[in-house]
């Protein structure tokens, strides 16, 4: 998951949780918003009329003969009483009680004061039933979570553009600087702009491995591409001197098995230095791609060549060209090279009387060849590392590793933009299938 989409995701999350304790709070925040409200406005009337006792008395409300005072809406959603209290009695409360009003028993907000006017002490009590106070809380509500799921949603967008803007730099370090970069061919350094200082110390920082692992590459090169020159020489004076031997009438057999068993030491040595040379001239790009053919004439050629190998152990190879194409933009000896190892490490591989089947046809929208094989296959753990140079691996039939044969092929896919893919059983074979890109098909044919 990328970072901008987590950071989105943990944004969303967060402000879930804040409107899932907005919810369950809003219900008690706007009642008691309600009774605060509702307090207030009691005591200013309590003030109100207070104020008018005082500036007109008390006669207004209360005559000599009467002991007290009431009046209540229509609907006895509010009301109003006063009445003559005991000189001792204090009170300056406002609670939810009960009221018996005609009959009806209703839960009021009662505002309860006394006061002296004159001599006498009064008891005000001004209510407001809770039915028409908790009325309004329904639709403050729905107000209320509107505004919030609103608030929530445009700070969301706001999240999102600001961590994409934010973000930008990263993405464009890892799109242009890893991501798209073909290792080990590297192009010049260019600063990506950016105000946040993690990621210019990130840009320089993999600017200067880049630079470590290209040096790297460079020096490997070389000595790979020197060494092999350099070898090639004593290699080839051994050999004749060892072949001169052979012709000497007065040598020993003894000693010509010997020799022999050199003459195969330093064959080999001469085809790892043969290997590592053409490796190298792969890797410096110093082959063309101006070569065109057909994978049927292709594949003939690899036939006819490789055919005899398949003797020793009575394998029958088939080759099924499904889809003919013609190849373009490449370079045909390393390509026959390429399929040229799969087989013969197909065959190499193979147990007696086995098979092995190359096919070539479209799958998938891509040009695919693929080399499958009866063989002793791969061991899982081995798989990641095939194609790595001199790794040894324990593998079946007394042999001990790939040796250089699947580094040629990887070698060479990489020079063509190949991809190349690999299915592999231990016990039952495997399957390498290369993929060639669009620009090395002429489908028209």
């Amino acid at each position: 998951m990328k970072l901008q989409l987590k950071l989105t995701f943990f944004n969303a999350i967060s402000k879930l949780v804040i409107v899932t304790l907005f919810v369950l709070l809003l219900p008690g925040v706007i009642e008691n918003i309600n009774k605060n409200y509702a307090d207030d406005r009691l005591v200013k009337q309590k003030d109100k009329l207070l104020e008018i006792v005082h500036r007109d008395g008390i006669k207004g409300y209360i005559s000599n003969d009467d002991e007290s005072y009431g009046s209540y809406l229509p609907l006895k959603e509010e009301y109003i009483s006063l009445a003559v209290a005991d000189p001792v009695f204090h009170l300056d409360t406002i609670e939810d009680e009960k009221r018996m009003v005609e009959r009806d028993t209703i839960d009021y907000r009662i505002l309860s004061h006394t006061f002296y006017v004159g001599k006498k002490n009064y008891l005000l009590e001004i209510g407001k039933s809770t039915d028409s106070i908790s009325e309004t809380t329904k639709p403050l509500q729905n107000i209320a979570f509107q505004i919030l799921i609103g608030m929530v949603l445009l700070t969301i967008l706001a999240d999102q553009a600001f961590s994409s803007y934010i973000l930008r730099p990263l993405n464009t370090i890892i799109r242009t600087k890893l991501v798209r970069q073909k290792f080990p061919s590297f192009t010049s350094y260019n600063r990506v702009r950016t105000t946040t200082s993690d990621f210019q110390y990130l840009d320089i920082s993999i600017h200067r491995m880049v630079q470590a692992i290209e040096q790297a590459f460079q020096k490997e090169r070389e000595f790979i591409s020197n060494a092999s020159h350099e070898l090639m020489t004593p290699i080839s004076i051994l050999q004749s001197k060892i072949e001169n031997m052979f012709e000497q009438d007065d040598v020993a057999d003894e000693t010509k098995l010997r020799l022999l068993e050199m003459q195969k030491i330093l064959y080999r040595l001469k085809s790892i230095t043969k290997t590592l040379l053409l490796i190298s001239q792969i890797e410096n790009e110093q082959f063309l791609k101006e070569d065109k053919t057909t994978t049927a004439e292709l594949l003939q050629e690899l036939y006819d060549e490789i055919s005899i190998r398949l003797q020793d152990k009575n394998i029958t190879l088939n080759m099924q060209v499904i889809d003919n194409v013609e190849l373009i933009n490449i370079n045909k000896f390393l390509l026959f090279n390429l399929l040229f190892n799969l087989v013969n490490n197909a065959i190499k591989y193979n147990r007696i009387d086995g098979l092995i089947t190359v096919t070539a046809s479209w799958s998938g929208g891509s040009y695919q060849i693929s080399v499958e094989d009866t063989g002793i296959g791969i061991a899982e753990e081995d798989l990641p590392h095939i194609f790595n140079r001199f790794k040894k691996m324990k593998k079946a039939l007394s042999e001990d590793s790939f040796g250089l044969g699947l580094p040629i092929v990887k070698s060479i896919a990489d020079f063509h933009n190949i991809d190349i893919s690999i299915v592999s059983e231990q016990g039952k074979g495997s399957t390498f299938t290369i993929s060639l890109p669009a620009g090395s098909i002429n489908a028209s044919l």
